[in-house]
């Protein structure tokens, strides 16, 4: 078993799937639809909040019209489109899950995505079967601004903070996981800044430009 590592909750967008560029052209196409221009930075800035304080803050802040349950399920209705039918695997993804599955390591992915959108992307690609568990943002509120969400993941596997490995691709998300107690690997991902890298680099116990790179150095980390 790689030292100390009893499961794993992984991330899903920018991790395992190659999603991230997708959420900024919905973002675009919402705003058109509402008769506004998405402002330079947005979608960067809303990516760090939860579900209900991105809605909210759309309905304050630029007077889009309805509830912000309405932007939640308008914004579900666009992301649906792209993950029923074309966001594809990150490279290495299904050899990463073939290394945790060879090392006996159960896992489960834990997302800020729609739970409709997050099952239709993984069904189609394989990998929904292949998971022990799968929280969205709909499960746990405040997604993952708190390591509520990670010790949720990590009670459905049975395995504590200290043993459990969180793969994330975001800083925000790496902190939490750290400040959560959890053993924390990042992986790159091309909507990653560079400054933000370096802090994920910093912080994480592992980083790998790619899964394959992040597996082969867990491998240098092998118990008795």
């Amino acid at each position: 078993m790689l030292r100390g590592i009893r499961g794993a909750i992984l991330d899903m967008d920018g991790t395992l799937l190659d999603s991230m560029p997708i959420w900024h052209e919905i973002d675009i196409r919402f705003f058109e639809e509402n008769h506004l221009t998405l402002p330079e930075g947005l979608s960067e800035q809303v990516n760090k909040m939860s579900m209900e304080e991105w809605a909210a803050y759309f309905v304050r802040e630029f007077g889009i019209g309805g509830t912000p349950d309405d932007v939640i399920r308008r914004i579900e209705e666009m992301a649906a489109e792209y993950y029923r039918a074309y966001i594809p695997l990150k490279p290495g993804a299904a050899a990463f899950l073939d290394f945790l599955d060879g090392h006996g390591i159960p896992y489960g992915i834990a997302t800020a995505t729609y739970r409709s959108s997050a099952e239709a992307a993984l069904k189609r690609l394989g990998i929904l079967e292949r998971l022990r568990s799968l929280l969205t943002a709909e499960d746990v509120p405040g997604g993952k601004t708190t390591p509520a969400m990670y010790q949720a993941a990590a009670d459905l596997l049975g395995t504590a903070p200290e043993e459990t490995l969180v793969v994330e691709d975001a800083l925000h998300c790496v902190q939490t996981a750290v400040k959560g107690g959890f053993l924390v690997a990042g992986v790159r991902d091309a909507s990653c800044p560079p400054a933000e890298w370096a802090e994920i680099c910093r912080l994480a116990a592992w980083t790998g430009d790619t899964l394959p790179e992040l597996a082969a150095k867990l491998s240098c980390e092998r118990g008795d």
